[in-house]
């Protein structure tokens, strides 16, 4: 696989070998993996006894079915209908990765392929000793960029984009940050917009500073991030922003957003 070192790899391979696999008659349960990934966590929610659905996740996860792997592997790592085990999910999270790294990027299938690797680059970053794994900070690097690039999933590409503005991650690069930062806000993630808002409104290194578009991505992100876990993230940018913003940049921001179709200069 092009994505994985020969190593990683390897090591995955290895291990989803010893992921058990039950053959069981399979349970037409696709509109249930829809459903679960809409938020649905509780296995009495779908209508289906806790053994029959899982039964059902497994059979579909026998035949390589991403949806089904990927529900597995959400319960196992958060104990929702199973009991708690990082192994199994590591190892469903990886045979995704192994099976499906080269899907079309495009669809449902898509994104739990790309969510996958995300998953896994969280994985080799922290280690995870539980399933014998190193810490690689290069392989987490790997996933993400390849989740980032190829699939365009817009938490990898925030993620890419936060690591170019850290010298221990990929590297001192605003204008890389920058780009990385706009596909993902250009996606709605919020985050991106608060990250992005603030580089252009601060600057960085020889990177000079855009205080009305980053006034403008930073009050988009406050809305974007408006009752999630990521408002106050958020809102604390915005607030040290609006602190020392001008009046000038501040009418200037609010003009760029109510301009439909806003450029910031930053090709990607």
């Amino acid at each position: 696989m092009r994505t994985l070192s020969h190593a990683a790899t390897t090591f995955i391979l290895a291990f989803c070998a010893i992921v058990p696999a039950q053959a069981q008659t399979a349970v037409d349960a696709a509109s249930d993996f829809a459903r679960s990934m809409d938020g649905i966590t509780s296995m009495d929610n779908v209508g289906l006894p806790n053994d029959t659905f899982i039964s059902a996740l497994e059979s579909d996860a026998e035949a390589g079915r991403p949806l089904a792997l990927w529900q597995l592997g959400t319960m196992y790592e958060n104990g929702e209908g199973v009991d708690k085990d990082p192994v199994k999910a590591f190892g469903y999270f990886s045979q995704i990765a192994i099976q499906h790294a080269d899907t079309a990027p495009r669809g449902l299938e898509a994104d739990i392929v790309a969510r996958s690797f995300v998953k896994l680059g969280d994985y080799f970053l922290e280690g995870a000793p539980e399933v014998g794994l190193k810490q690689d900070p290069g392989e987490s690097h790997r996933m993400l960029m390849h989740a980032a690039s190829y699939f365009g999933d817009a938490e990898a590409q925030y993620r890419v984009g936060m690591l170019y503005q850290q010298e221990d991650g990929l590297g001192l690069s605003p204008t890389l940050s920058a780009r990385w930062l706009q596909a993902a806000a250009s996606k709605g993630h919020c985050l991106a917009q608060a990250g992005l808002g603030d580089l252009l409104f601060n600057g960085m290194d020889n990177y000079p500073p855009r205080p009305a578009e980053g006034l403008m991505w930073l009050e988009q992100a406050h809305d974007t991030c408006l009752g999630t876990s990521d408002q106050a993230a958020a809102d604390e940018m915005l607030g040290r922003a609006m602190s020392i913003a001008s009046p000038d940049d501040r009418a200037a921001a609010q003009a760029m957003a109510t301009n439909s179709s806003i450029e910031i200069g930053i090709e990607f």
